[in-house]
């Protein structure tokens, strides 16, 4: 894994303190794309007559731009990777990413077309940037082997879903409420925090995302020179396989900020003792049990595998993507009430989006570090910005399943979405030992390195 710490770093609660600055540069980040998400399909519906007027386009046509933009920001996590790797090294990399966010999402404030397409524009190529980088940092914090990686990315998560939280809240609410183009301007402060706190913060990440080229470190110069061994390249072909999950679980959980999104504003009941609940609230779910529930399963796992039980990260992703599919029956339940009764009630989508974050905490995170533990030296920020790119792949397919909604009808597409992801889940949880033997035992040592990890227990607790 390139950047690995090599030194003996400042802690805190167990973990090095470079995770909390990324932690809340995540935070930060994640509040300006998810504010952002949180109200961009409903801006594009909103009649371009009403009080708060959006652009009047149809369903379908929103859900295929944010299905095309939401693949590109995180396909452009590729040329990200690569641009890390080769010239600028993570730490830059996700610095001039910042950078590029905060100018398009302040772009977005302005009420004119071309600053809509202009902003998104720069928000895609910040993304790209930042993305991967910043992922491939956390992982950079620790030893190769150190137990603590996979909670040490479960943390840096909840950091992602805290900002994801507030921004669908406060975003949201400004947005529907008070005018789309303020919520959009308030995406942008918050990227703006988020990337002066990264300045401050460089003290602590001195010895992680450096360019690798200008190293003065013999081993990181040759390790850019040597080809691929055999075991490096079967672990490469286990992670391209991997990326099927991926792309499957995203295809189907990014109907959150499309399909879902409108069905909460269409189809849904969303009166609370006399108050109108609004609908981009709902996206605020997902982040909140993230929070609530992201160190326990991380803890479970962690304390399954000290105990020697079936805890491999191919098991855990599988098993992610059938929990996840399961909570699409719950939507298939609220379509069929909607069918029978004219609405649904909200109860639906608290069930589904809670099975949705119990299976991203399997699969999310625990993939993140997978491609750490996996990823060839000199290919790491390049194999994340792939597995980012698998995601807006899976996001290009979310938005093709929602605009089929329009023909197929609400109730068919969530189905179908269940069925299928939980008989893909089942499929390659066939041939998963078979998988496992190919990365060579890349996860065999992280019991024993477990005595090693001072400040463990305090993490647990």
């Amino acid at each position: 894994m390139a950047n690995s710490a090599t030194m003996k770093q400042k802690e805190l609660f167990g973990h090095p303190i470079g995770l909390y600055v990324l932690f809340f540069t995540e935070m930060w980040e994640r509040f300006s794309y998810y504010g952002m998400r949180a109200i961009l399909v409903l801006y594009l519906v909103a009649q371009t007559q009403a009080e708060n007027a959006g652009l009047g386009w149809t369903n379908g046509d929103a859900l295929s731009l944010y299905g095309t933009y939401t693949m590109l920001v995180y396909v452009m996590s590729i040329p990200g990777g690569w641009i890390a790797d080769k010239f600028l090294g993570q730490k830059k990399s996700v610095l001039y990413g910042g950078l590029l966010l905060v100018v398009g999402h302040s772009i977005l404030a302005v009420e004119e077309m071309w600053a809509f397409y202009t902003g998104l524009g720069l928000i895609i190529a910040g993304v790209g940037m930042l993305k991967p980088n910043i992922s491939t940092m956390v992982g950079g914090l620790y030893k190769q082997g150190d137990i603590r990686r996979d909670k040490g990315f479960t943390i840096f998560y909840i950091g992602i879903n805290v900002g994801a939280f507030l921004s669908s809240l406060i975003v949201g609410y400004v947005g529907e409420v008070h005018g789309w183009h303020y919520g959009f301007g308030l995406a942008g402060i918050g990227m703006a925090l988020g990337l002066l706190q990264y300045t401050l913060g460089q003290k602590h990440l001195k010895d992680v995302g450096n360019f690798l080229g200008k190293s003065e470190n013999a081993e990181d110069k040759e390790a850019m020179k040597k080809p691929l061994t055999k075991i490096e390249k079967d672990r490469v072909v286990v992670l391209f396989i991997s990326f099927l999950l991926v792309i499957v679980f995203w295809g189907a959980f990014e109907q959150a900020g499309g399909l879902m999104n409108i069905y909460a504003k269409e189809n849904t009941n969303r009166m609370l003792m006399g108050w109108e609940v609004p609908a981009s609230w709902f996206q605020s779910l997902n982040a909140m049990f993230i929070i609530f529930l992201g160190t326990s399963v991380a803890l479970y796992w962690a304390n399954r595998k000290l105990k020697g039980k079936l805890s491999t990260s191919l098991f855990k992703m599988i098993l992610g993507l059938i929990i996840m599919g399961t909570g699409f029956f719950f939507m298939s339940a609220a379509a069929s009430e909607f069918n029978s009764t004219g609405a649904s009630a909200m109860y639906w989508l608290v069930l589904a989006y809670l099975f949705h974050t119990i299976g991203e905490l399997c699969i999310s995170p625990v993939a993140l570090s997978y491609i750490t533990k996996l990823a060839p030296v000199k290919y790491a920020s390049l194999m994340m910005g792939v597995y980012f790119a698998m995601t807006g792949f899976g996001n290009k397919l979310a938005g093709l399943l929602g605009e089929s909604a329009e023909g197929l009808g609400e109730l068919t597409v969530f189905t179908g979405i269940a069925i299928f992801c939980v008989s893909f889940g089942i499929l390659v949880m066939i041939f998963r030992k078979k998988l496992e033997i190919l990365t060579h035992g890349a996860e065999d040592n992280e019991r024993s390195m477990y005595e090693e990890a001072e400040g463990f227990e305090l993490a647990d607790n």
